[in-house]
C-alpha cells in the first residue's frame, strides 16, 4: 500500500473515531432552577410578581429563583460567580466587571429615554447648573450607571472629575445622606429619583441631557454557552412582557409597588416616563456602550481599555 493511501486511510479513520466520540459526549443537562438577580428599578419586579417567567419555566421543569440587590455592581459579581444565572443593570457595571474579566456576556437591552435617572438638589441649593456641581459632594453608587451620568455630565460641563469629592454610596444610604445634607448632589435612578422628586429636590439634569442611557440584561457566559436555548428563552419572555408594560403601564405601577413597597406616587412617574422595550443588542448599542468603557479608561476608573464587543452573546428574536 503507497504511503499515501495509508495518510488517507489514518484521516478517514480518525475521522470516524471524533465523530463515534463527539456522538457518544452528553448534552448540557438541564438545570433545575434559573436564578435571576434583580433590583427595585425596571421592569423585573413587576414580572416576578406576575409569575410570568415561572409559568414559562415551568413547562421546561424548571423552577425560577429571585434574589434582590441594591444596585447593579453586585448583581454582576453574582454572575460571575456564579451564584445568579441572570441580572438586569445599567451601562456602567458591565463595564467594570468585564475590565475585572468577569465571567458574564451582554444578552439584551433596553434603551432609556433618558428620564429615568439623573441628577438631583435639594428644592433650594445653589447649585443651578451643571458647572455648579464644582467643589461639591456628589454621591452616587461607584461603578453605577450613576456614575456614568455624573462622569458625562462633569465633561459636558467642562469640568473633571478631580472638580468634585465623589462619595460612594448605594442607594439606601445615599437616600439618608442626601436627606441629611451631607452630600451637596446626587446622582440616581428610578425610583429612588422619583422619591426624591415627590420630596421637592429639584432635577438640575437629567441623564438624557449629557448621555445616552442604555441598561442590559446579561448572564452567566458558562451558563450561556451551555444553555442558549434558555438564554432566547429567557429574552423572548422578557421582550413579551416589555410588550404587555408598554400597553398597560397603568397595571405595571401597580404591580411595582406591590412588589417593592415603593410610593405609589412615585412609582407611578417612573413607569410613565420609562421605556420597556427588550431589542437585541445592535451595532449602535455597542458603539455606544464601547464610548462610556473608553471614558471610564481615560479617567483612569478602570485598569485596562476594554472591548465591549467581545462579551455580547448575539441574540436572534426570531429563534
Amino acid at each position: 500500500m503507497s504511503k499515501s493511501r495509508r495518510a488517507v486511510l489514518a484521516t478517514i479513520a480518525a475521522t470516524l473515531l471524533l465523530s463515534q466520540i463527539t456522538s457518544k459526549a452528553p448534552a448540557a443537562e438541564q438545570p433545575k432552577e434559573i436564578r435571576i438577580g434583580f433590583q427595585k428599578a425596571g421592569i423585573f419586579p413587576a414580572a416576578k410578581q406576575r409569575q410570568t417567567l415561572e409559568k414559562v419555566f415551568k413547562a421546561r421543569g424548571i423552577d425560577v429563583r429571585w434574589v434582590e440587590f441594591q444596585f447593579g455592581p453586585p448583581i454582576l459579581e453574582a454572575i460571575n460567580t456564579g451564584n445568579v444565572d441572570f441580572g438586569y443593570a445599567g451601562d456602567a457595571p458591565p463595564i467594570f466587571a468585564q475590565a475585572a474579566r468577569a465571567n458574564l456576556v451582554y444578552i439584551a437591552a433596553i434603551p432609556s429615554r433618558g428620564y429615568n435617572q439623573g441628577i438631583v438638589v435639594p428644592e433650594n441649593s445653589p447649585i443651578k447648573t451643571l458647572k455648579d456641581l464644582k467643589g461639591k459632594k456628589v454621591g452616587f453608587g461607584k461603578g453605577s450607571s450613576a456614575h456614568n451620568t455624573i462622569v458625562a455630565a462633569l465633561e459636558k460641563a467642562g469640568l473633571t472629575y478631580a472638580d468634585i469629592t465623589p462619595v460612594y454610596l448605594n442607594p439606601a444610604d445615599a437616600t439618608a445622606a442626601f436627606a441629611s445634607g451631607n452630600i451637596d448632589a446626587w446622582s440616581i435612578w428610578d425610583p429612588y429619583l422619583a422619591l426624591a422628586e415627590g420630596k421637592q429636590a429639584r432635577v438640575v439634569a437629567f441623564s438624557k441631557d449629557v448621555q445616552d442611557s442604555i441598561s442590559f440584561f446579561l448572564a452567566n457566559k458558562d451558563f450561556t454557552g451551555k444553555h442558549g436555548d434558555l438564554v432566547a428563552l429567557f429574552n423572548r419572555t422578557f421582550a413579551d412582557e416589555g410588550k404587555w408594560a408598554e400597553a398597560n403601564r397603568a397595571e405595571v405601577a401597580t404591580r411595582l409597588q406591590e412588589a417593592t413597597g415603593v410610593d405609589k406616587a412615585a412609582t407611578t412617574r417612573a413607569v410613565e416616563r420609562s421605556n420597556y422595550t427588550v431589542v437585541p443588542i445592535n451595532d449602535r448599542i455597542i458603539a455606544t456602550q464601547q464610548e462610556t468603557a473608553d471614558r471610564f479608561f481615560k479617567l483612569g476608573l478602570i485598569p485596562k481599555p476594554v472591548q465591549v464587543k467581545d462579551i455580547v452573546w448575539t441574540w436572534n428574536p426570531g429563534s
